[in-house]
């Protein structure tokens, strides 16, 4: 009994611990804040676009000032009194893939990109790195946020987007809160959209470690409405009038699918509890896409809908990579540096990622991954991250998510 009584206090502690920490900097709000990413291949810059107060904060509440992964780009926020780093969120970014294709070489892009942190109560000073393949600083930018400015635009306060909660978690304070927001369904199709949403969650929660761990989670459906059904996808000539804008054929890849238009995306979701963001859009056309700390969309109808959906939050969530070859060309994994992923290696600094699983003889290190036949190693020969035919995440991708879910919940 007396062992029960200080755990609880031990526990209480640790609670109080992390929350008067949190109450020292921050308000129970969210900042928005959207910057442009632009550039090219040689020269990239990073603006600040426009900051937008939220309601209420659904990210962490501890572990403020560590990530879970590096990410290929990182936002750092100091309290401007006293210096000190406050909050830290990593990210991954539609405009950095893009640096490595061959348009970037003779044309200049910019890029939207929403970052979300707590509301703060002081003025800060937020810096936003952006780094290549090699992990080098390929742009940097600091900029300062007085709380008390009078020019961040509120949202989400009024004319909130319909939503439904799908599963409410055990501890609402401590979770990681997911929406699945409605992209190309008309207001008569909302019924498919939730019909859809059960599905993907579905499919999710019957993958460990996500079913085990399945009350640590909170899904919410965001009803958006398209003007029209369906997503463009150009390579045909079609264009359609979406909610979200998405296409497919990103970077002439046919079956990529993405939208451009994050700001959009943000105004949908303003005043809905959400933090991760899973996309399903209204088409039958094969193909998806998801980056790290960003979002994932997924087609829904067809054959592979539930372990495409899978597949895309294992990036958009887990920071993990693709495990497959693709060609060759265009590489983002060089043997002078050891990717961030956490189940791909170059064998560059392989130390804290699965060499556990090695030294146990559960996993081992096979050739092939990051798009690569060659200079990349995974754990197994098949997992999720892989291939749509496989039915389970391997056991490195496990582990990889299993840390991941504590980082934010425990």
């Amino acid at each position: 009994m007396k062992r029960i009584i200080l755990s609880a206090l031990l526990m209480l502690m640790t609670h109080c611990v992390w929350a008067q920490h949190f109450n020292d900097y921050f308000e129970d709000r969210t900042l928005r804040i959207d910057y442009t990413f632009c550039g090219n291949n040689e020269q990239q810059q990073i603006y600040v676009d426009e900051l937008v107060a939220l309601p209420k904060w659904y990210g962490k509440h501890q572990r403020l000032a560590e990530v879970p992964l590096k990410g290929s780009g990182q936002m750092i926020v100091k309290d401007k009194a006293s210096g000190k780093v406050i909050y830290r969120h990593s990210f991954s970014s539609l405009f950095q893939e893009w640096l490595a294709t061959e348009e970037s070489k003779h044309t200049q892009k910019s890029f939207e990109n929403v970052f979300l942190m707590p509301f703060p109560k002081q003025p800060i000073e937020i810096t936003i790195e952006l780094r290549d393949y090699h992990e080098h600083v390929i742009a940097t930018m600091t900029h300062s946020v007085d709380p008390k400015d009078i020019l961040i635009r509120k949202a989400g306060e009024q004319m909130v987007t319909p939503y439904v909660t799908l599963q409410q978690a055990s501890d609402t304070t401590r979770c990681i809160h997911v929406a699945y927001v409605a992209e190309g369904y008309q207001q008569h199709e909302m019924d498919v959209f939730l019909n859809d949403c059960k599905v993907a969650m579905k499919a999710l929660f019957q993958h460990e470690p996500f079913k085990q761990m399945q009350n640590r989670f909170n899904m919410v459906a965001v009803m958006s409405p398209s003007a029209e059904s369906g997503t463009s996808e150009p390579s045909k000539g079609i264009w359609r009038n979406t909610a979200l804008g998405s296409h497919f054929d990103t970077f002439y890849s046919n079956r990529y699918l993405t939208t451009l238009h994050l700001k959009k995306l943000h105004d949908v979701l303003a005043g809905t509890p959400y933090e991760h963001i899973i996309i399903l859009v209204n088409t039958n056309h094969y193909g998806g896409g998801g980056i790290y700390n960003s979002y994932n969309l997924s087609y829904t109808h067809g054959e592979w809908f539930q372990p495409v959906v899978v597949h895309e939050f294992g990036h958009s969530f887990g920071g993990l990579g693709d495990e497959y070859p693709y060609g060759d060309s265009d590489p983002m994994y060089f043997a002078d540096t050891e990717p961030w992923e956490p189940n791909l290696t170059t064998k560059h600094d392989f130390k804290g990622k699965w060499d556990n699983l090695v030294k146990e003889g559960k996993a081992g290190l096979v050739e092939g991954g990051g798009y690569l036949s060659k200079g990349v190693w995974r754990g197994f020969e098949n997992c999720r991250m892989r291939t749509n035919k496989e039915p389970e995440f391997c056991l490195v991708c496990k582990q990889a998510l299993i840390r991941m879910i504590d980082f934010y919940t425990k």
